[in-house]
C-alpha cells in the first residue's frame, strides 16, 4: 500500500528540521562503534572486573567471541508490573546460552509507582524519574562490556527513560522485554463509578480500598490504556519488541516463549553478524511516526505528548505538537479501550490487539511498512498475532474482522475517522487536548474559571460545594520548572461527578492529566507554564475562558487592553519534603513540556 500523503508529509518535515541534530547523532553512533567498544580490546584487569560476579559464565566470556547481552532491569516488587522481573535474569542466561552469547545484569533503574504516588508529594518526582532512569540506563552501559541489551521495563516513565538513555549507546542492538498485564479484575467502568461515589461522600474509604484491590489484585502491569499499555503499543509500532509481546499475560508458557525468543533474536542481530540491527538505527523518524500514529490510533496516553518528543531527542530528531494534530486529522481510532471505552487491555489482545490494529494501518498506508525492526524481520510481521503450537511460538494472520468489533474496529469502519488529538493556542498559550473520549457536544465549553494552585485545593473546594456551576478549572504552577508537572489524576472523579451533575466543566493546567485521562475536557501541558511567566498566572477568578477543541482555541475573553496590563501572580515557595529539594536542579533546568519536559536533555543541547 502506498504511503498516505499526510504520513509523508508529517516525516519529511520531521526529517527536514532533524536534518542537522540526527547527522550528529549518527556521526556520534559511527564513533562510539569504532572506539573499541569490543571487548577484547578492554584491558585484562577492566575484564577481570567484569567477569569476577559471575562463576558459570566465566569461561564463555574469557572467550571474547560472542555477544554477552547486558540486562537493564526495573525490577522491584513493590510495583506489579515489574514484580514479574524477579526471575528473568538467571533465564535470560540459560536462553542466552542456547543461543551461543553470554548476559548479564548491566544494572538496575528506579521504578516508581505513579499509581502509588498520584495526589500526593512523591509524584513531583515522577517526570524527572524518567531523567534519573536515562542516566541510571547509561551508568549501567558505560562499562564497554556488552554487544547488545534488554531492557526490562513497562510502566510510565520507565519506558522512556531506558530509550533515551539506550539511545546514546545507539550502535548496540537492543529489545524492550515486557512482562504482560495482570488478569481482568472488577469492569473499570465499575472501578470508576465507586471512585466517584467516594467522591461525593457516598461510599466508604473501605468500600473504596476493597474495589481498587480487585481492581489492581495481582502481578502485572494495570489492565486500564493508560501510560504503561500505551508503552507496549509504541513499542510494537517502532520494532523494539518481539512482534505481539505487549498483552500476553505473565506466568503463561506464551509469555516465557516471547521472552525466549527476544534473547536468540538478539543474539542474531549483533554487528559481527550478517543482520546488525542497532538501536540507533532503528529508531529514526519513520519509527517516530509509525509510534505516534498508533498513539492516536488507539487513543493512548496524553503523557506521550511528552515521552516521544523526548525520546525523539535522543536520537537527534525533532518532533512537536504540530506533527501530532496534523497525525491525528489523518488517523482514524480504531480501538476503544478504557477510558476510552470499557474493554481493558485483555479484553484488547482478545480482540485482536495491537498486531490487528497495526496490520489495518498498514494496509491503509498510514504507517511506514519500510521502517527497519529489531524485533522481526519486517514490520508486516508485527500485523500477526503470536501463539503456540506444540509449545512452540508462532505468528498467525488475523481475520479480516476482529473477534469483537466492539472493541478493535477495521479501517473500513473505524469508530473516528480521526485520532482525538488537538493542539489549542491562543492568549493563554499552547495546550494540547484529548478528545476521543469526550463527547462532542463538551468539545466547546466556556464558562467563568475558577484558580487554584495546587489539585488539594480544587478538591477542598468541590467538597465544599464551590463548583457546583459551570467552570473551567485551573490549576496552575504544575510545570516541570514549577514542581516536576506530577499527574493530577485526583481531580478526575471530581469534576466527573460536576460533569454527571449536567454542569459545563473544563480543566486548564501546565501539569499533567492522568494516562487514563477520559471524559471530561482537559487543556493540559500548557506553555509557557506560570512559572516564568506563563499567561496562566495572569487569570484571576471569574475570567471567562474559552476553550474550543473544534476550533483549536483557548482563549481568556478578558479586554486586550486590560490582559496585557494585568500582572502575574506570585507563585508559591519551592516544596520541600519527600526529596523534593534534591530534584531543585532539574526543576531549574527542564525544558517545556512539548520538547520533552527534561532537564537533562535540554542541559546536553539535545
Amino acid at each position: 500500500m502506498t504511503l498516505h500523503p499526510e504520513i509523508a508529509a508529517v516525516t519529511d518535515r520531521i526529517i527536514e528540521r532533524s536534518r542537522e541534530k540526527r547527522a550528529a547523532y549518527l556521526a556520534l553512533m559511527a564513533r562510539e562503534l569504532g572506539s573499541g567498544n569490543d571487548r577484547p580490546k578492554l584491558g585484562c584487569a577492566n575484564l577481570a572486573h567484569a567477569y569476577a560476579g559471575t562463576d558459570e559464565q566465566r569461561d564463555e566470556l574469557k572467550l571474547g567471541d560472542r555477544m554477552n547481552i547486558g540486562i537493564v532491569t526495573a525490577y522491584n516488587d513493590m510495583l506489579s508490573a515489574h514484580a514479574v522481573y524477579y526471575r528473568y535474569p538467571e533465564q535470560m542466561k540459560i536462553w542466552a546460552h542456547e543461543a551461543g552469547a553470554t548476559a548479564q545484569v548491566a544494572g538496575g533503574v528506579p521504578a516508581m509507582c505513579d499509581g502509588v504516588t498520584q495526589g500526593y508529594q512523591g509524584m513531583e518526582l515522577s517526570l524527572f524519574s524518567r531523567d534519573t532512569i536515562a542516566m541510571s540506563t547509561a551508568v549501567a552501559l558505560s562499562h564497554r562490556t556488552f554487544e547488545g541489551a534488554a531492557l526490562l521495563g513497562i510502566c510510565d516513565k520507565i519506558v522512556p527513560g531506558l530509550l533515551i538513555g539506550a539511545l546514546r549507546f545507539g550502535h548496540l542492538p537492543m529489545l524492550l522485554i515486557p512482562g504482560g498485564p495482570m488478569r481482568t479484575g472488577i469492569a473499570n467502568k465499575e472501578k470508576a463509578r465507586v471512585r466517584e461515589l467516594y467522591a461525593e461522600g457516598k461510599a466508604t474509604r473501605d468500600e473504596l480500598l476493597d474495589s481498587e484491590i480487585a481492581a489492581y489484585h495481582s502481578k502485572g502491569t494495570c489492565t486500564f490504556y493508560g501510560t504503561a499499555n500505551s508503552n507496549q503499543m509504541m513499542m510494537e509500532a517502532m520494532g523494539l519488541h518481539i512482534p505481539g509481546a505487549s498483552f500476553a499475560n505473565p506466568n503463561t508458557k506464551l509469555r516465557q516463549e516471547l521472552t525466549r525468543a527476544a534473547v536468540h533474536r538478539l543474539a542474531d542481530i549483533g554487528w559481527k553478524g550478517e543482520d546488525y540491527r542497532p538501536i540507533g538505527h532503528v529508531v529514526d523518524e519513520r519509527a517516530i511516526v509509525n509510534a505516534a500514529v498508533v498513539l492516536l490510533a488507539t487513543g493512548g496516553s496524553t503523557n506521550h505528548l511528552i515521552h516521544l518528543p523526548a525520546i525523539a531527542r535522543s536520537a537527534g530528531i525533532l518532533i512537536d505538537w504540530e506533527d501530532f494534530d496534523r497525525l491525528s486529522r489523518v488517523v482514524p481510532l480504531l480501538a476503544r479501550v478504557y477510558p476510552n471505552g470499557s474493554a481493558d487491555v485483555n479484553g484488547f489482545e482478545d480482540a485482536g490487539g495491537p498486531t490487528f490494529v497495526i496490520r489495518e494501518l498498514l494496509k491503509g498506508g498510514l504507517m511506514h511498512a519500510d521502517a527497519l525492526t529489531a524485533g522481526s524481520d519486517t514490520m508486516a510481521d508485527y500485523a500477526r498475532k503470536p501463539d503456540l503450537e506444540d509449545d512452540k511460538l508462532v505468528w498467525r494472520d488475523h481475520d479480516a474482522i476482529s473477534s469483537d468489533p466492539g472493541i478493535v474496529a477495521t479501517l473500513d469502519a473505524p469508530f473516528s475517522v480521526e485520532g482525538g488529538f488537538r493542539i489549542l493556542t491562543g492568549n493563554l498559550g499552547r495546550a494540547c487536548i484529548k478528545v476521543s473520549a469526550v463527547d462532542e457536544d463538551r468539545w466547546t465549553i466556556e464558562a467563568p474559571c475558577r484558580v487554584f494552585d495546587d489539585q488539594q485545593a480544587v478538591q477542598d473546594a468541590f467538597k465544599a460545594g464551590e463548583l457546583d456551576r459551570d467552570v473551567v478549572v485551573v490549576v496552575r504552577f504544575q510545570g516541570p520548572r514549577a514542581n516536576g508537572m506530577p499527574e493530577l489524576h485526583k481531580l478526575t472523579p471530581p469534576l466527573g461527578v460536576l460533569q454527571n451533575k449536567g454542569f459545563r466543566v473544563a480543566l486548564v493546567t501546565d501539569g499533567r492529566m492522568s494516562g487514563a485521562s477520559g471524559k471530561v475536557p482537559a487543556a493540559i501541558h500548557l506553555s509557557p507554564e506560570a512559572l516564568g511567566g506563563g499567561p496562566i498566572g495572569k487569570l484571576r477568578d471569574g475570567d471567562v475562558v474559552r476553550l474550543c477543541a473544534e476550533q483549536g482555541t483557548l482563549q481568556a475573553l478578558v479586554d486586550p487592553a486590560e490582559w496585557a496590563a494585568r500582572e502575574q501572580c506570585a507563585a508559591p515557595p519551592p516544596a520541600e519534603g519527600t526529596g523534593r529539594e534534591l530534584f531543585a536542579l532539574m526543576r531549574l533546568t527542564a525544558s517545556e513540556a512539548e520538547m520533552g519536559g527534561s532537564a537533562m536533555l535540554s542541559a546536553a543541547g539535545l
